[in-house]
């Protein structure tokens, strides 16, 4: 399996991915795009662009990602929009990151939430818990503590 941090990804530029969405920050009535607010969405790198005249570049890395969250209230489902909210684990900017009046929010919160555990796995990192409680020897079976899709107790 190819690694998607090899050196050739640094001194290529191609660090971030290729590029997955670019979504802009819309207006709730008609859902006009406001020009203010630019998400841009890579396998690795979320980027959070705000401004018009002085712009402010915000990075995240998809494997700092640990929730993410789609709401839609009444105003926004007429009009086809949503807001996500990604939780960051360990980032120094924000421990949040709000997409707010998006469209495609479904699908960007599905993508974010597969690609940031795939790149948790892909770096090795582990910034959450899982544990798993069981309360009886029984509950054991169908296990897959390597996650590979294939129960424990049937591998052997």
């Amino acid at each position: 399996m190819a690694d998607n941090y090899s050196q050739n990804d640094y001194s290529s530029g191609n660090f971030k991915g290729n590029l997955v969405y670019t979504e802009t920050t819309r207006l709730t009535f008609l859902a006009i795009p406001w020009p203010f607010t630019h998400f841009k969405i890579y396998e690795n790198d979320l980027v959070i662009i705000k401004g018009l005249l002085n712009l402010d570049e915000d990075d995240c890395y998809m494997y700092k990602i640990s929730d993410v969250k789609y709401k839609r209230s009444f105003i926004q489902r007429l009009f086809g929009l949503g807001t996500i909210v990604c939780y960051v684990g360990s980032d120094a900017t924000d421990d949040k990151i709000i997409m707010k009046n998006i469209r495609h929010g479904s699908e960007i919160k599905d993508f974010i939430l597969a690609q940031s555990e795939r790149n948790r796995l892909q770096r090795r990192t582990v910034n959450t818990q899982n544990l798993n409680y069981h309360d009886s020897s029984s509950n054991l079976e169908n296990i897959d503590l390597n996650h590979n899709g294939i129960p424990d107790d049937l591998e052997h």
